[in-house]
């Protein structure tokens, strides 16, 4: 059968991404307690294609997907990305992974357990230069510094989401990465709370005040202390309980290595 991809395209120009987006795809991914966790993905491939040709094959970017699907995780991302290039014969590739992830946490005081859903994303691309990264988002809690200050009792708190994206060079556990960012809010959240584990992160949070800026602030310090990362960002919004807005920080850092 004719081949139509591989015909000259009426414009042709050189495109840097082209693939597929929004594949739902059951994976398994590394889990630091488990071995391995099944979830659920929305995956975007893509590579590049040059002047000379109207298409890509998309099909193969599934083919790869079904070889594979058992065994996406950090550790063998690249191996990935290098085997869609070369199907793809591309100079160039490109992938996107975003899933929930589950952690079973337990309360603080009472130990009671439930599954708490993270969502983590995996990025990565090879050709001219390999870059891998890894996403999370971690909800928290924060106490707002100035109204415990200035109130006679009490003070509003919120919750709040803290996005961070790390830039790796060596092999690190989600799981560690998660307990970073929880320690940076005034208290983590939790799935289940009894009524001690209730009066025990309320009082917690209110001898540990932040600001968003203190959150954001801190993750960076902590990051930047990980041999693991070469570069990171972090994102904080906080969804203020007595505003209509959010308040939002954000900050990156360049790390250089010896």
């Amino acid at each position: 059968m004719k081949d139509v991809q591989n015909q000259k395209p009426d414009n042709p120009l050189y495109i840097e991404k082209v693939g597929v987006k929004g594949v739902s795809y059951p994976i398994v991914v590394s889990d630091k307690k488990k071995g391995t966790q099944h979830t659920v993905a929305s995956i975007s491939l893509s590579v590049d294609l040059p002047r000379e040709f109207k298409g890509t094959h998309m099909s193969r970017f599934i083919e790869v997907l079904n070889e594979h699907r058992t065994e996406i995780h950090i550790k063998n991302f690249e191996h990935i990305l290098n085997e869609i290039k070369r199907v793809l014969e591309a100079e160039s590739a490109h992938m996107e992974i975003e899933f929930p992830y589950f952690i079973e946490k337990e309360a603080p005081v009472t130990g009671t357990a439930g599954l708490m859903a993270y969502t983590c994303s995996l990025m990565g691309m090879v050709g001219a230069r390999r870059e891998f990264k890894v996403g999370v988002k971690v909800p928290i809690q924060t106490l707002c510094p100035c109204s415990k200050e200035i109130s006679d009792f009490g003070a509003h708190n919120q919750r709040g989401i803290v996005s961070v994206v790390v830039r790796y060079e060596k092999f690190f556990w989600i799981e560690d990465l998660i307990e970073l960012i929880e320690g940076c809010g005034s208290s983590p959240l939790y799935p289940v709370l009894k009524r001690p584990d209730e009066k025990f992160v309320t009082e917690h949070a209110y001898e540990h005040p932040r600001f968003v800026e203190d959150v954001v602030r801190q993750a960076a310090s902590l990051l930047g202390e990980r041999s693991e990362f070469s570069w990171f960002s972090v994102e904080a919004e906080n969804f203020e309980s007595i505003h209509n807005h959010s308040a939002y920080a954000y900050i990156e850092s360049e790390k250089a290595h010896g």
